[in-house]
């Protein structure tokens, strides 16, 4: 009576078993179709400075957001890919490269040295993966929160000995041929700085007669339509011709990600497109040592490997996502003697603007008062308004001598006095603006003595000590103002992307991209 019941469970049982077994092999060769197929849509993000660290601090600011109380982080949208790899950075000349040299290395799989874009080692002309795309027919888009001209941009489309040649860089954006350029504006568009004398077009309007069309109002921007090559610069620009930081809000302007998504729109077509988008700022916030300033624009191109994400989901197996970095910078560590292991990442949400919006406020007060009218006092509310360090009264600090230690299993401070400044923590300050008061920074043509540079880099004694007081209250710590020899995390997905796993270097990335959307081959390097 029941050899019938058991013949129908294992005939059920071996029905499910053969379907699951036909789903994984379904699975497997759809895998096996993408790892063979080309992509048509490819993403290039590339994080300016931008190494572990950078995309650890992120993680766990996003936790501290979140409001978790035990160690642990939120993942970013670009760690959630599903190959991950390590690519080292040095460039043909120093262990330590510069952005033209590592951009140079990830456009065209060629090494050279530090200040040169587009041309190998022998000084030659290579082409780069975009110019390759270009030619096999994709449309080709190149979005920065930096200039338009800045060296990681640049490297995708111009060639030239000297990244400072602005003028000429621009002038190779004219005659590229790519589809859609966004983000920041452009260096020196009238060649003031140019290698050679004499009165020059504005490279604007080279660009124009190129057939490009230069957007520069919000509206404009998004009314740009699918069959024009375009130009779209922020209405909003800082220094050195870029987009705002995402922490000082750029009301005017466009994010990142609106910048990807509009690109997305513009190239989208049934030959595909190459598609590089670079947060260039998130390199000069490390420069400055100003980590919330990092962090937000770490997460602002995060959103923008969010849209790429979604777009890949309606299109699968047709997108590839490449998300890597240039080098890092700063030296920037997760853990700061002063704390002994402790982390706060809760303190940094008292920072509401970037060190380069409060230089500005420095700057100011710079042009009215000299070093004997300054006075510290006049600083002590805007510190305590836009950073959250406040300086201590005299019960202040009788009642930080019997306060509780923070706990350090916890990343939520639980010292009610850990944002008051101590007696050490207020001299350093106090003498970094004097020290402000009586320098004047390498930006402003005076050459600061090894001493002040070891200590504040390029940017204004008291900014930057801020940041530092802020940062170590965190956990946070830095080694350097300028970039590293460290390797970068590289993260991919879509066809194509199990080739980006594993530890390479920043040339092989671009043999990889290349060899992914099948466009070239890169000539051996002697």
């Amino acid at each position: 009576m029941r050899r019938p019941a058991f013949s129908s469970f294992s005939a059920a049982f071996c029905h499910r078993l053969v379907g699951a077994f036909l789903v994984v092999l379904l699975l497997v060769a759809t895998a096996w179709a993408d790892a063979g197929r080309a992509p048509k849509y490819v993403f290039l993000f590339i994080g300016d400075g931008m190494a572990v660290p950078q995309r650890s601090a992120a993680e766990y600011v996003l936790a501290s957001r979140k409001g978790e109380t035990r160690p642990g982080i939120v993942k970013l949208a670009m760690d959630t890919l599903p190959v991950q790899g390590m690519t080292t950075t040095y460039s043909l000349n120093s262990i330590i490269t510069d952005s033209a040299a590592a951009g140079t290395a990830l456009a065209t799989g060629c090494k050279t040295q530090n200040g040169v874009l587009g041309l190998n080692g022998q000084g030659d002309a290579v082409p780069t993966v975009a110019e390759m795309a270009r030619d096999k027919g994709y449309r080709v888009g190149i979005v920065t929160s930096v200039s338009l001209n800045h060296a990681t941009p640049a490297s995708f489309y111009a060639h030239q000995p000297s990244r400072g040649n602005y003028y000429e860089i621009a002038l190779d954006l004219a005659k590229s041929g790519f589809t859609y350029f966004g983000g920041g504006g452009l260096i020196d568009p009238t060649g003031q700085r140019s290698r050679t004398p004499g009165d020059k077009p504005n490279a604007l309007d080279a660009i124009k007669a190129a057939g490009y069309v230069v957007a520069d109002t919000r509206a404009d921007i998004l009314a740009l339509k699918p069959g024009v090559k375009a130009v779209a610069i922020n209405p909003e620009l800082t220094w050195g011709r870029s987009m705002p930081y995402t922490l000082d809000k750029d009301p005017k302007g466009l994010s990142l990600a609106e910048y990807t998504a509009k690109g997305i729109a513009l190239l989208d077509n049934p030959k595909g497109f190459f598609f590089m988008i670079e947060g260039g700022k998130i390199d000069w916030a490390c420069h400055a040592n100003d980590a919330t300033t990092a962090v937000d624009d770490t997460l602002a191109m995060d959103q923008a490997v969010r849209l790429a994400m979604d777009f890949a989901a309606k299109h699968p197996g047709e997108t590839l996502i490449v998300v890597t970095g240039d080098h890092e910078c700063g030296g920037l560590t997760l853990g700061f003697a002063g704390t002994r292991y402790g982390s706060y990442y809760d303190y940094l949400k008292y920072q509401k603007t970037s060190f380069e919006r409060f230089t500005d406020l420095v700057d100011a007060y710079k042009k009215t008062h000299t070093p004997e009218t300054a006075s510290f006092d006049d600083f002590v509310p805007l510190i305590r308004e836009q950073y959250g360090l406040i300086v201590p009264t005299a019960a202040d600090l009788e009642a930080m001598q019997h306060a509780p230690t923070p706990s350090k299993t916890v990343t939520s401070p639980a010292n009610p006095h850990g944002m008051y400044l101590k007696d050490y923590e207020l001299a350093e300050l106090k003498a970094a603006f004097d020290r402000t008061m009586r320098t004047v920074r390498k930006h402003h043509k005076q050459p600061m003595s090894e001493t002040d540079y070891q200590a504040y880099g390029d940017e204004e004694p008291f900014v930057v000590t801020i940041s530092h007081i802020l940062d170590h209250k965190a956990g946070i710590g830095w080694t350097s103002f300028a970039h590293t020899g460290v390797p970068v995390l590289t993260s991919a997905g879509g066809p194509g992307a199990e080739a980006f796993a594993g530890y390479y270097d920043n040339t092989d990335l671009a043999k990889k991209l290349m060899a992914a959307m099948g466009v070239g081959v890169v000539r051996a390097q002697k």
